[in-house]
């Protein structure tokens, strides 16, 4: 029987063979409850799904209007979406070696020759050929490749929902400390008004010989300090605003947000699912994971090429000197053939590029499986900050007012001649220190917030990621 007969059967044959192992995920070490969920409730099953824009929990609308503009206008996003292109590009030209390679050729040749016994003459060669080969994936290794690439698509496209949720928790973080920084800026505008007019009363009370110089230096020194804060605070508040323009994708210069000195902080509830759901709902764990499966396939390439490779080829066409006769029958011609290919020797790189090709999916277990621990430390981490904070936020409430109280007493005081000045300024100093510390676990919250929120995976499920196979 011909072999060229026997090719086809062989092929079909073989075609559901693939060498090289199938991809198991890695075990990773999932605790059964987050250590710091006490007093946090569980997910109701409708938790389960993607919560979308979790920043309008925060009813903010300048915060949603400036997050909407983040997935547009970032360039790191958009870097992250060619990326992405990219991987599935690369998807589809190894899906491209499933296929035969067909190629048309055509050519017109004129040649000249002189000899002393015919003299000079002329000939002439006209061809036009279609012509295709084809090699088999007998053992699998082009659908390992395609394996691969597809698998490295979806770790990009979970690189570039990574990417999009870390700027807009960062932007929204940004946002918060921007706030808090108003707030900062009125609470010193407020407390320069206030020693102002301190001053001006230790000012008049020196100029009737009530109180002795010292008095006036502490409150000039007092307000002086307190103005320097308040720059400070201002360019605290700058730097975050051109923050939050690149984020945005403007130039500093192009973005001004409006002050907003009454801080209004927002605590949405958060709800928590098991911690095994974060393996799906965090875009760094599901890409670790992705590539660990990428990684995967590629030792089945590697194993592929220990096997002989087969080619199947056809051409045929049209061949005549004379070009009125090229498309005359007798011009016609073609062949068909096969080809088998095996590697004898090669000094042991075959065998080098498997163990590669293992050690390389080895690491891609290790970096999923740390991962995966850096994910749960994330969460038990802003878990911690948001109870603790809260507890803190209370009691840090309770001393302002103290605080406050205390520095209003002391100034009666000193109105009245009971007190000297040097206690109303260290009260007064105890009294806006206490207020700015609140403030400043204001921001520690909602930062805990947004870092929770981000450490949930925000509004994303490993299940998009069917879209990029």
């Amino acid at each position: 029987m011909n072999p060229l007969r026997l090719a086809p059967f062989l092929a079909l044959a073989l075609a559901g063979c693939m060498v090289g192992p199938d991809y198991v995920r890695p075990s990773a070490p999932v605790p059964a409850t987050y250590k710091e969920m006490e007093g946090w409730k569980f997910a109701q099953p409708s938790d389960d799904t993607p919560r979308g824009n979790w920043w309008e929990a925060y009813n903010d609308p300048q915060l949603n209007a400036l997050i909407a503009q983040v997935d547009i206008d970032n360039q790191n996003i958009a870097l992250a979406e060619a990326k992405l292109r990219e991987a599935n590009a690369a998807t589809q030209a190894a899906r491209a070696a499933l296929w035969p390679l067909v190629d048309l050729n055509a050519s017109a040749l004129r040649n000249s020759t002189n000899s002393q016994v015919a003299g000079r003459s002329t000939n002439a060669a006209y061809n036009v050929a279609l012509g295709a080969s084809w090699e088999p994936d007998l053992w699998g290794g082009i659908r390992r490749n395609i394996e691969s690439a597809g698998d490295t698509a979806q770790a990009t496209a979970a690189d570039l929902a990574g990417a999009r949720l870390l700027y807009q928790a960062t932007l929204a973080q940004n946002y918060f400390l921007l706030r808090v920084d108003d707030a900062q800026i009125q609470l010193l505008k407020d407390t320069v008004d206030a020693y102002q007019k301190s001053l001006t009363l230790t000012q008049n009370q020196y100029a009737a010989g009530i109180v002795a110089r010292g008095d006036v230096a502490q409150a000039e020194s007092q307000l002086k300090s307190t103005q320097a804060s308040l720059y400070d605070a201002q360019l605290s508040r700058a730097q975050l605003e051109h923050a939050i323009a690149v984020l945005v994708g403007k130039p500093p210069s192009a973005l001004a947000i409006a002050a907003q000195p009454t801080l209004t902080a927002v605590y949405p509830d958060v709800p928590l699912a098991v911690p095994s759901t974060l393996l799906e709902r965090r875009p760094d764990i599901a890409a670790a994971e992705r590539r660990a499966a990428s990684a995967n396939a590629q030792i089945g390439v590697a194993q592929a090429a220990f096997f002989p490779t087969v080619t199947l080829s056809a051409n045929g066409g049209l061949q005549s000197s004379v070009i009125g006769s090229l498309l005359s029958l007798p011009s016609r011609y073609w062949t068909l053939g096969a080809s088998l290919a095996q590697t004898i020797f090669d000094a042991g790189l075959r065998s080098a590029q498997k163990d590669q090709a293992i050690a390389t999916y080895d690491q891609t277990v290790a970096t999923y499986r740390q991962t995966v621990l850096t994910g749960f430390q994330d969460v038990e981490d802003n878990l911690a900050a948001l109870s603790l904070l809260a507890l803190e936020s209370a009691y840090q409430e309770a001393a302002v007012k103290a605080a406050k109280e205390s520095a209003a007493i002391a100034m009666n005081q000193y109105r009245a001649g009971t007190a000297n000045y040097l206690a109303v300024v260290v009260l007064q100093a105890n009294a806006l220190s206490a207020e700015r510390t609140a403030l400043a676990i204001t921001a520690r919250r909602l930062s805990a917030s947004v870092g929770l929120v981000k450490a949930l995976g925000g509004g994303w499920s490993a299940t998009q990621l069917a879209a990029a196979q």
